[in-house]
């Protein structure tokens, strides 16, 4: 992700981040799937790699802002401890 798209990521809602950080994974697993298949393929281990430096930048700035995205010490917590507060995935 550029600069730019980095501060755009600040100023994205919470739910927009979370849908694309879900999109990012998504194509993720299926780039990891083909790539099990077709590990020599240079242009997908490119693209993969593209794609999980930006979800890795997507989930920081998501976890600055609003709080983890995992219960189980992926990234610390906020005092006070408000996991269960968050949306679940299908309420987005």
């Amino acid at each position: 992700m550029s600069k730019a798209t980095t501060e755009s990521c600040k100023k994205m809602p919470r739910e927009q981040m979370l849908k694309e950080i879900q999109a990012l994974e998504f194509a993720l697993l299926e780039i990891n799937l083909y790539l099990d298949m077709y590990p020599t393929d240079k242009r997908a281990v490119c693209q993969y790699n593209v794609l999980s430096e930006q979800m890795n930048i997507l989930k920081t700035e998501y976890q600055m802002e609003y709080g983890s995205l995992y219960n189980y010490g992926e990234f610390p917590s906020k005092y006070p401890f408000d996991w269960v507060k968050t949306p679940w995935p299908w309420e987005l």
